[in-house]
């Protein structure tokens, strides 16, 4: 091992990692509040341990004066969709970006691995703003289905805890079973996707219109308008009991009506 400083040297990493997490949240967040469906489940990441880049380095003979060019996933993103579908639509809004540049990438979808292993790996150039001025990063960005992504984590473990011998054939099989299996989920839940994502989007717009009503509620107390609140608080109760979606639209009409008068100084 050289005695090269390793908190400096990934450091521009970190900053890759936490940087691209905020971006891709934010993307997702954006598309939420536009009301359109996101393809982003959710995102992680991670900056590699300084033992598994030695064991890569190792395993790929990368000599240590090139770990920056001949290990591409020192810094990992994550992340995870509902459908298999979504992962096509994360590689073109990924490829749109100009904030950084595709190398290359490996579809492990099309083509899985001996083990069973699905998922799709973007190999790019990303360029991080450093206190000694801009540093282009290499990074690897991993689209998964959740269920692939549960599997791939699960064989992970396996493969660390047999680290220093084969996983044991009785093992190994299962896993690929499994690998089959979440294949197969992940094929019936795309099949129903249609329901799937309207049942979800219903779900969550009763959620926001909840959100609203009880918010323009408290508005009212606070132009002391509280005999209305009260009035439109027992009635929001009874509605959301009988779970009728057309009488809450109703309910928010009327109190953002009785909003506008409170502004107004009107009763």
């Amino acid at each position: 091992m050289d005695g090269r400083d390793w908190k400096k040297f990934l450091f521009p990493y970190e900053q890759t990692v936490e940087e691209l997490k905020i971006k891709f949240k934010t993307l997702r967040a954006e598309l939420k509040n536009r009301e359109e469906y996101s393809p982003i489940e959710f995102v992680t990441g991670r900056v590699k341990k300084i033992s598994s880049i030695l064991d890569k380095a190792k395993k790929l003979n990368v000599p240590m004066d090139e770990l920056e060019t001949g290990i591409e996933d020192i810094a990992g993103i994550r992340i995870m969709c509902q459908f298999v579908e979504d992962i096509e639509t994360m590689r073109e809004l990924i490829h749109q970006r100009k904030d950084m540049k595709v190398l290359y990438e490996k579809d492990y979808i099309a083509n899985k691995k001996e083990s069973g292993y699905r998922s799709f790996h973007i190999i790019i150039e990303y360029p991080v703003q450093t206190s000694l001025g801009m540093k282009k990063v290499l990074g690897e960005i991993q689209l998964r289905t959740l269920a692939m992504n549960f599997w791939a984590t699960i064989e992970h473990s396996l493969n660390y805890k047999y680290k220093e011998s084969m996983l044991p054939e009785e093992v190994r099989t299962r896993l690929s079973r499994a690998a089959e299996a979440a294949y197969l989920l992940d094929q019936e839940m795309s099949n129903i996707r249609g329901e799937i994502v309207e049942a979800q989007k219903l779900f969550e717009d009763n959620s926001n219109l909840v959100t609203v009503i009880l918010n323009c509620i408290q508005v009212l107390y606070f132009y002391h308008r509280v005999r209305e609140a009260v009035q439109f608080q027992m009635r929001f109760n009874e509605i959301f009991e009988k779970d009728d979606t057309r009488a809450m639209r109703e309910l928010q009409d009327e109190i953002q009506e009785a909003i506008k008068r409170a502004k107004k100084g009107e009763r």
